[in-house]
């Protein structure tokens, strides 16, 4: 398992830019997948975005492709949230979750073992 602490969250204009952060600890970082996900007050959590262990397979929620951007640096065993033009609908915790998934990435949050507390993103217009 892999210990997860997000950061990088606050308040901004519809329009603006936030980058979130997922810091790991365990030395086994590089062997899990790595996922955003978000839920808004009284709504369920949804699927953001993933990454492979190696970062070189990607998915996104059609919502935000374009705009947001997964990476991780396995050396710095931190996984990256780049969020461009954001709008009041993202508004929302986001948290960061792993998974030990050989091969391939999920969307699906129930399959993710270890998540972090969240950070939250309000986005105003």
């Amino acid at each position: 398992q892999v210990q997860l602490v997000e950061s990088g969250g606050g308040l901004v204009q519809a329009g603006g830019s936030l980058r979130l952060s997922c810091a790991a600890s365990g030395r086994t970082f590089s062997m899990y997948s790595m996922g955003w996900f978000r839920q808004a007050p009284g709504k369920e959590r949804e699927f953001v975005a993933t990454i492979s262990w190696g970062g070189g397979s990607t998915y996104y929620k059609d919502s935000v492709k374009g705009r947001f951007t997964i990476s991780r640096d396995n050396a710095k065993n931190t996984v990256y949230l780049q969020m461009n033009s954001l709008k009041p609908e993202d508004t929302a915790i986001y948290y960061c979750a792993a998974v030990r998934l050989p091969g391939r990435i999920s969307i699906v949050a129930t399959e993710f073992g270890s998540w972090g507390q969240g950070t939250q993103v309000t986005v105003s217009s």
